[in-house]
């Protein structure tokens, strides 16, 4: 049996790791390393990986590429040697080289993998990584996300429930998650992330720093000279890990430029408070996202039982000090961070195979799904730190009489207005059988299975038509987007409210304007004249109401206040009908009307009559005197569930 393998396929570095005899274990890669740099290379056609690689970056840097993951999943082409190579390609070249390897170390066929990925991904990103999978010759049995690994290499030999965070700050990603453990069930609670900040941020202030010296004391710009930048990153990153262990640091780089005859060398000494200063607001960054996951799951500080540190970015002091001030915790170091991650990813590749014991993993979806509904809007199915696989289904409606297509238009994100949500894609449900609007039926179903993959569906309930898409493009998501949406949501939370509400009294409005004349062409020969008259003006006052507003702050009450008095206006066509039989404050007295009535009325009031009880007066009363707060008009409408 080919042997399943973890994988921790990194922004700066990868690992891989096998469970054997009851236990995780790293596999060195072919250089004695237990972790790969993540670089390729190409040097006159021959492709180097890893620390080969990287050693070459000075000599031939054009040909080479590191940090390839923060690409994942978007439109871009690197090249090398005059050929064009997308993220999955390289990745897929890092991944071969952890599969040779394992094989050689091994002694068998390694074919199966379960590969981790940021929690943060989104679906583009993830489908991606298996992609890069396949192309490398593995079976990727599973995209299991970092910091749930992680705490599966922390929590194997513990039976305790407990509550974690697991914090994870890598060369290029942070994640933060609340996980429930006990019973070799990991439930997450709640996650965040940010998926442009990591270790090479730290690197890179350290090369801004550099640069801006050397200008202020040479009036030189060492910018513009790519030999001396790749020397400078290379030493920046030394320096950054030297930092970790002692107080002071050197950025000696000699002969780092020559001009008019003259050689310039590089000689500074940095501190780690120096260094520090540097990087804070990076720090500061995981602050928001922490606390939030925290109060997301509902857990306080003092709820937690464990803090786990992940990633080569916690080595900073500063980042543990960070972590321990948030949480009020010392975290837990007993676990390389470096290694933590593909140490849990061969857990359960173990679980997968029966090496190991069953674990039952059960993520989350990182932000909310739906659809767009009329106006623009957001109307959500799947809310963000919903537990996955997860299904959803709703109920939605035609907004036009004889609407015979519905157009579903997926989202991401947390904002109330679809257009500043991500796009995930939409598709025509056709074929629809004519009818007045708000009759058809129309269920949007939302499907994520385990890796993340989202599908969706939809279906008429009468003709029984249906039409899906499965969103592998999902969310193509730039490295900034994801934390720029929630951030967006809540600068914006106030005003999208009030967009909501402008929104929602005009869908309203159009609903009681084109209800009201329908009973008046109905029964409008059943009452007198004035009446009548005295109806289409305040129906077109709300008209005309609603087609001015546009100011969130004043429009919707004005827009609600025309709208009570046409509903008031209405209840008198029922009471001409019937007699005036209304008691103070309601429409109807339905104790002193017949079932038969009791319905009429109900249609009089645009309220279904297979909603109203007659033999629960109270009830009937309460249904025909209700306004359609809860209908939400739409390209398609959500139904009242009521």
């Amino acid at each position: 049996m080919s042997k399943i393998i973890g994988i921790d396929l990194g922004t700066t570095r990868s690992a891989m790791a096998t469970f054997k005899h009851g236990e995780p274990e790293i596999i060195e890669n072919n250089e004695g390393e237990r972790v790969t740099p993540s670089v390729v290379a190409f040097d006159d056609g021959e492709r180097l990986i890893g620390r080969p690689a990287k050693n070459q970056l000075l000599t031939n840097r054009e040909n080479t590429v590191k940090s390839i993951k923060r690409h994942m999943g978007e439109d871009y082409k690197t090249e090398l040697e005059d050929e064009d190579y997308t993220p999955q390609e390289i990745s897929a070249m890092i991944l071969q080289k952890l599969k040779q390897d394992a094989e050689a170390k091994l002694g068998g066929d390694v074919t199966k993998a379960v590969i981790t990925v940021p929690a943060h991904f989104d679906d583009t990103q993830r489908q991606a990584t298996k992609d890069a999978g396949e192309i490398a010759g593995l079976e990727v049995e599973r995209i299991l996300n970092e910091p749930t690994a992680a705490a599966l290499a922390y929590g194997l030999e513990d039976d305790v429930d407990k509550t974690i965070l697991v914090y994870d700050f890598g060369g290029g990603t942070f994640d933060v998650t609340v996980l429930e453990i006990g019973d070799d069930v990991y439930e997450v609670q709640a996650t965040e992330g940010i998926n442009d900040l990591g270790g090479d941020d730290f690197d890179q202030r350290i090369v801004d720093w550099v640069l801006d010296r050397f200008a202020d004391d040479n009036s030189i710009d060492l910018s513009t000279n790519p030999e001396a930048m790749q020397r400078i990153r290379e030493k920046a990153e030394e320096v950054k890990k030297e930092l970790s262990s002692r107080k002071q640091a050197r950025m000696n780089i000699p002969f780092i430029h020559q001009e008019d005859g003259e050689t310039y060398n590089l000689d500074y000494e940095l501190t780690r408070s120096q260094f520090e200063d540097l990087v804070q607001d990076l720090i500061d960054r995981t602050e928001q996202p922490t606390t939030k996951a925290l109060d997301d799951a509902g857990v306080s500080t003092g709820g937690l039982d464990e803090v786990i540190l992940v990633g080569g970015t916690t080595r900073i002091p500063a980042v543990r000090e960070k972590v321990a001030d948030i949480t009020g915790m010392e975290p837990d170091q007993s676990v390389s961070p470096d290694e933590a991650v593909a140490l849990g990813a061969s857990i359960q590749a173990g679980s997968i195979s029966g090496e190991a014991d069953d674990i039952l993993l059960l993520d989350v979806a990182p932000l909310s799904l739906g659809v767009e509904v009329q106006g623009g809007l957001t109307e959500t199915l799947i809310e963000e730190n919903t537990t996955i696989p997860a299904e959803e289904t709703k109920t939605f409606t035609t907004a036009q009489d004889n609407q015979s297509v519905v157009t579903v238009h997926v989202v991401q994100g947390e904002r109330e207005m679809a257009a500043d949500n991500k796009s995930l894609g939409q598709f025509n449900l056709q074929g629809i059988p004519p009818a007045p609007r708000g009759h058809p039926q129309i269920d949007v179903t939302f499907e994520i299975d385990a890796d993340g993959i989202l599908n969706v569906a939809a279906e008429e309930q009468q003709s029984g038509k249906e039409a899906s898409i499965t969103i592998q493009d999902a969310a193509r998501l730039d490295d900034d987007e994801i934390e720029e949406m929630k951030e967006e949501a809540e600068k914006h939370a106030e005003e999208d409210e009030k967009k909501r509400e402008l929104i929602e009294a005009k869908n309203r409005a159009d609903m009681v304007v084109s209800q009201s004349r329908d009973q008046l062409e109905e029964h409008g020969d059943q009452i007198d004249d004035e009446t009548v008259n005295e109806i289409e003006a305040k129906i077109e006052a709300l008209e005309a109401a609603r087609e001015e507003a546009d100011n969130p702050d004043e429009d919707p009450e004005k827009i609600r206040t025309h709208i009570e008095e046409v509903q008031r206006a209405m209840q008198e066509i029922g009471r001409q009908m019937y007699g005036d039989q209304s008691g103070p404050g309601t429409g109807f007295d339905p104790s002193q009307m017949d079932p038969e009535q009791i319905k009429q009325a109900a249609e009089n009031m645009g309220v279904d009559p297979s909603k109203v009880d007659p033999s629960n007066f109270e009830g009937a009363d309460e249904t025909l005197n209700m306004d359609d707060d809860d209908v939400v008009d739409a390209d398609y409408e959500e139904v009242d569930e009521e």
